[in-house]
């Protein structure tokens, strides 16, 4: 009984002031959850995708949903003088078929021009490796791909010298075919592909030679890129109109070159920043002096303050990598002193480091002074070594 069903605008989860687009939203989704085909046996769910279809039927349709609106479940029951709306009569069908054409293999008849229009072309997807250096300053490089072009025999119809490709007999040229469904709910109908022309609305009785029917024939061609200065690593280049030909007219494709950038023994990049490690002599760290230091540009002359420590970061104003948009902005290059120790002196370089060090705080025997001035009155040097080891160790 209509007083027994729930609101229209409840079951399809939508407010009274939804629009038609959303409505019809609504409706897909649950019909998709609910529909027989995807819950065999379900009978709940049956109930629910009748419930689903009745709704929209009545909240899509203008006049029938003004009328649902003023007089609720009653308009279609004969009541409040509108007139009645028999459901049992109703063919689902058309908006099952409207709805699910895309989701069952197709859609509505209207459609059936988008196989035969033009349609670009598959684009064509490579790599190229290229140097640190040439990610940052740019290059040329040349690519060898395997691509499709009309075959001079049939002109790139497919067809044997002399015969033309057919109107197909099974979609009547419109490169789709409709088949019908029956379910609880009507007729659904459903649009696909045609399987003996692949949607192009010809077929191919007698296919040329050199290229088997397919009106194309593959070739080897060399092109010339240009990898702007800048690019990194992973980062493509799109030529355009060198992929894979159209269909119908439509135009070529693109080739997509994907820039594999190999590692730098030395530098280290950081979007549009260049990084780098530089060693510092102690000699030179301490009193000050002139290091040499690599750049993307050359050996440049640094200035290194005296007392500098390890670790100091120096910056390289304009040393980086270009910019895409504009070369003429750069990054910067940060370097990184590390002070070195040496490892190997001569004897007369060891005097004098101590010599050195003992100008300049005595750190070789601030151990030994330190122990001294703990060590209690009476105490051996032998004792005071043993009470230090079991204080540390204890």
């Amino acid at each position: 009984m209509a007083e027994q069903k729930r609101d229209y605008y409840e079951v399809l989860g939508v407010e009274k002031n939804a629009d038609d687009a959303a409505i019809k939203k609504a409706y897909r989704a649950l019909a998709k959850k609910y529909h027989p085909d995807m819950n065999p046996g379900d009978g709940e769910a049956e109930k629910k995708f009748k419930e689903a279809s009745e709704a929209y039927a009545v909240l899509s349709d203008a006049d029938k949903r003004r009328q649902y609106d003023q007089f609720g479940h009653a308009a279609f029951d004969g009541a409040a003088g509108a007139g009645g709306f028999d459901f049992s009569g109703m063919d689902f069908g058309d908006i099952v078929g409207d709805i699910f054409g895309d989701l069952f293999g197709g859609g509505r008849s209207s459609r059936g021009s988008q196989y035969n229009g033009p349609m670009k072309g598959a684009n064509i997807r490579t790599s190229i490796r290229i140097s640190f250096e040439e990610a940052v300053f740019g290059c040329k490089k040349e690519i060898d791909l395997n691509v499709k072009e009309n075959c001079k025999t049939c002109n790139g119809s497919g067809a044997k010298p002399g015969t033309s490709p057919e109107t197909c007999s099974k979609c009547n040229g419109k490169g789709q075919w409709v088949f019908t469904q029956q379910s609880i709910f009507g007729s659904i109908r459903n649009v696909q592909v045609c399987p003996d022309c692949q949607g192009t609305g010809k077929v191919i009785k007698e296919k040329c030679a050199d290229c088997r029917g397919t009106g194309y024939i593959s070739m080897k061609k060399r092109y010339s890129v240009d990898i702007p200065a800048g690019i990194d690593n992973g980062q493509s280049i799109r030529e355009p109109g060198l992929g894979e030909p159209g269909t119908g007219g439509g135009p070529r494709g693109d080739v997509l070159v994907e820039v594999i950038v190999g590692r730098h023994p030395i530098f280290q990049r950081q979007e549009f920043d260049i990084y780098s490690t530089v060693p510092v002599s102690f000699a030179v760290a301490a009193l000050g002096g002139e290091i040499l230091i690599e750049t993307v540009d050359g050996k440049v002359i640094y200035d290194v303050k005296p007392g500098t420590q390890t670790d100091t970061r120096v910056r390289l104003r304009g040393k980086g990598v270009p910019s895409w948009r504009d070369k003429n902005v750069r990054g910067d290059h940060y370097v990184t002193l590390v002070v070195q120790v040496p490892d190997k002196l001569k004897p007369e370089a060891k005097e004098l480091l101590r010599q050195f060090d003992e100008l300049s705080g005595d750190t070789l025997k601030a151990v030994k002074a330190a122990t001294e001035s703990e060590q209690p009155s009476g105490e051996t040097k032998e004792g005071a070594k043993e009470s230090k080891k079991k204080k540390f160790w204890k």
